[in-house]
């Protein structure tokens, strides 16, 4: 399974397909008993995707071939073992994807040009992604995480590690870095390079950036650019850039969940800022309305908030999963629809908009 979510990926997989682009939802569970029927329910909806695209007049032959193999493929790389919440299948001629979820998806099975990204999206901003940068004077690593998990990246240039011309003995025999390490011109180059790299990074996929290194290290870093400066937070705390990912994982762990609160505050506080201009929208179809009309500035949904719907022509209006009509996974349609138009998206506790229906929106006007 792909391991994590991007901008520039999320772009790729959201550009029309030869048609059929199949997409293949479902949700998952990380523990038994639930996670017994996964199996089945995943088998059951691969076969119908199968029936569908063999019984479809518009799928020439090759295409139908082709896709059915690319299915087939995709289904040996799920693993159910190690689920999240939800599950997604994507295939079209000549290729395949299989995605993991950390929300739920509502089974289903379409066929279009397109593949469905609404989940996909709305997971990569639950997940809440950020970046680590581990800082040494001879090596510099960075780090993508979400709630899950942590993982190295060893591409775009990572890790940077720093060949020594002339090698100390002392040196290399002494553990960690002093101070002194930290006034050569070459370490002061090799953290520049650094800066240089990380922020391409960012700017192919923003996200919250933690810098973790002794102190000269950090303020060596500061001065050498600007990406230090616009971190979310730096922690004077060595040895990250030889460690493993479980490590990594608990010492960000506290600053990351402080700026997690840090974030819903400042989100409740928007919210509370937009009631007193009468700038605020509450409730699915009052912000199913809004966003149609592009005028959301920044939406706050419950983290666990799912519902499902039918459109009556005027206002959403509760339904059954098996209606006609029903939009099971309208809260994604949602918020995949307020990104489109440059709006913000937080995920707040359950229990946070109990008064607000569980999803509100600052309007921009």
């Amino acid at each position: 399974m792909h391991p994590a979510l991007s901008p520039a990926v999320l772009a790729e997989l959201r550009r029309p397909r030869p048609y059929p682009a199949v997409s293949i939802l479902m949700p998952t569970h990380r523990r038994e008993p639930d996670n017994a029927q996964d199996p089945v329910r995943l088998r059951n909806l691969v076969a119908e995707a199968k029936e569908r695209i063999e019984a479809d007049p518009q799928v020439s032959r090759a295409d139908r071939i082709d896709v059915l193999e690319q299915l087939d493929r995709a289904l040996t790389e799920v693993d159910l073992v190690h689920a999240e919440d939800g599950l997604a299948i994507l295939a079209a001629p000549g290729e395949h994807q299989v995605w993991s979820l950390g929300r739920t998806a509502a089974a289903r099975v379409v066929l279009s040009d397109t593949f469905l990204t609404r989940n996909l999206v709305s997971s990569q901003i639950a997940e809440r992604p950020y970046w680590v940068l581990a800082v040494a004077a001879d090596r510099v690593t960075l780090w993508g995480g979400n709630k899950e998990r942590v993982t190295e990246q060893t591409g775009n240039g990572f890790p940077l590690v720093r060949v020594y011309d002339n090698p100390d003995p002392e040196r290399q025999e002494r553990i960690g870095d002093t101070p002194s390490t930290f006034r050569d011109e070459e370490t002061k180059t090799f953290l520049r390079q650094a800066d240089t790299e990380v922020g391409k990074v960012l700017a192919a996929d923003p996200r919250p950036l933690y810098v973790f290194g002794d102190a000269p290290a950090l303020a060596l870093l500061d001065a050498a650019g600007p990406i230090a400066k616009l971190s979310t937070a730096q922690v004077p705390h060595g040895g990250l850039a030889q460690a493993n990912a479980e490590t990594v994982r608990q010492v960000v762990e506290p600053a990351v969940r402080a700026h997690a609160d840090q974030e819903i505050t400042d989100a409740l506080a928007q919210l509370d800022k937009a009631r007193g201009r009468q700038a605020f929208a509450a409730g699915l179809d009052e912000v199913w309305q809004t966003a149609a009309e592009g005028r959301i500035a920044r939406l706050v949904v419950e983290e666990s908030f799912r519902t499902t719907v039918r459109d009556d022509g005027e206002h959403l209006v509760p339904a059954e999963a098996d209606q006609p009509g029903a939009r099971e996974d309208i809260v994604d349609e949602v918020i995949e629809r307020v990104l489109d138009t440059g709006a913000e998206v937080s995920f707040v506790p359950d229990g946070t908009l109990s008064d607000a229906g569980r999803i509100a929106a600052d309007l921009r006007y």
